[in-house]
């Protein structure tokens, strides 16, 4: 389909299905206030505090906290500067990979970014069968039935679009940092404050570079798609504040979550820890919400990613579709796959917005063409720096993130000249 048929489909409807293939237009930008709580309640999930209790016994208090603090910051700074670009464009990550993988080759971005929020989605699912299973007593012969359910009800807000996801998150958001600080609070008492912490001897051995890679690889994949709300943003202040807010802050909150409750209690999982401390029904209530605000947000993400890889502005098809795909992957054993899962996401998907980013400001000059100009089917710069990018982050030693994006950022800019160059000289013999 051609780049001017696109965007006369997009016209047609794309204010009820927010967009998917068009940029978003200024009358439909959101402030600080609507968007900051939105990515907040993304980022507050479960997932994150496993994350954090494999990292926690790992090392010394202190030392925990400033890598947490390290790691977070990388995070937050690489997702800040892809929201800046989005608000500044208003497009998607999905939509910039045009320019810089090509009109066909940007649907690989499409499947990479689409097919990691879907295993996102099943863990969820699965998670609440297990927590329930554990808390509440429920059998686990009715576990199919859970995941089912809340398969569904979780995508309902996602469904609807941007106007429900930040309701929800302006509810969610306050009642979820008040319950983690409460046990947080109650977790210090417990352990006899900082010196208790101080006294804790590590009790596993993992290395600085695949701790970061766990660390950024929890939400990497989400800070890919940060975009797809920070796009919304009235300006680029506003996404750099409301993304820094939400990847440094909230994730590296609940991160520090998990890994001061595996420290404290041998037990990663606030919601368990709360039921220790006596905040069962509190513990339950703080689950269904971060559950929630972070699930509809990651198949909000998958149902963007779907529409523009079928070119489509049916989006809300794509939030059923995706999480019945989530509902058979939850019900074929993801849950047991997490920490491997978080290695490759932190190795595959950050060179994506490596190169994303080295097209906006080194090629582009921080001013995207519009979209219906024609792009190549293949930019084979944008393809070939990130298949190198992302065999270094694999295969060289260090922290696999950093080493993507940074050779994605030089590999991209190099091989942009050196083809530019060559049809150049292609043209003038």
């Amino acid at each position: 389909m051609s780049s001017t048929s696109e965007q006369n489909l997009a016209t047609r409807s794309p204010a009820s299905e927010d967009y998917p293939l068009s940029a978003v237009p200024l009358e439909a930008r959101k402030s600080l206030w609507s968007l900051a709580p939105l990515l907040i309640g993304f980022t507050l999930y479960s997932g994150t505090l496993f994350a954090g209790g494999r990292v926690g016994p790992a090392y010394r208090f202190t030392d925990l906290v400033g890598l947490i603090l390290a790691g977070n910051l990388l995070l937050g700074i690489y997702a800040a500067l892809l929201s800046y670009i989005a608000a500044r464009s208003g497009l998607s990550t999905v939509l910039m990979a045009r320019f810089s993988f090509g009109s066909v080759g940007s649907r690989w971005v499409d499947f990479l970014l689409g097919f990691t929020q879907i295993g996102w989605y099943a863990w969820g699912s699965a998670l609440m069968a297990d927590v329930l299973n554990q808390l509440a007593r429920v059998p686990s012969s009715f576990n199919w039935l859970i995941i089912l359910f809340f398969t569904y009800f979780f995508c309902s807000t996602a469904y609807i679009g941007y106007r429900a996801m930040d309701w929800l998150s302006r509810i969610a958001v306050p009642a979820m940092l008040i319950l983690i600080v409460w046990s947080l609070v109650i977790a210090a008492r417990d352990v006899g404050g900082f010196a208790g912490l101080q006294a804790i001897v590590p009790q596993q051995q993992l290395g600085l570079g695949e701790a970061i890679t766990i660390i950024v690889g929890t939400f990497v994949s989400g800070g890919t798609q940060a975009t797809n709300w920070s796009r919304f943003a009235k300006d680029g202040r506003t996404a750099l504040w409301s993304t820094l807010a939400a990847f440094f802050l909230a994730n590296g909150l609940l991160l520090f979550s998990g890994a001061f409750c595996a420290l404290v209690y041998g037990n990663e999982d606030i919601v368990q820890v709360m039921a220790q401390q006596g905040l069962l029904f509190w513990g339950l209530i703080l689950l269904f919400l971060n559950m929630w605000t972070t699930q509809d947000n990651t198949i909000y993400a998958f149902s963007v990613a779907g529409a523009h890889m079928f070119r489509t502005n049916k989006r809300t098809a794509f939030v059923l579709g995706g999480a019945t795909v989530a509902l058979v992957l939850a019900w074929g054993g993801i849950y047991n796959l997490l920490v491997p899962y978080l290695i490759l996401l932190g190795t595959f998907i950050p060179p994506i917005g490596g190169v994303v980013m080295a097209d906006y400001w080194l090629l582009h000059q921080g001013q995207f063409p519009t979209l219906n100009q024609r792009q190549p089917a293949f930019n084979w710069a944008g393809i070939i720096a990130y298949i190198i990018a992302s065999a270094i982050a694999w295969a060289v030693p260090g922290i696999k993130p950093i080493n993507g994006i940074v050779a994605a950022v030089i590999l991209y800019f190099i091989l942009s000249k050196l083809i530019f160059n060559t049809r150049k000289t292609n043209a003038v013999n």
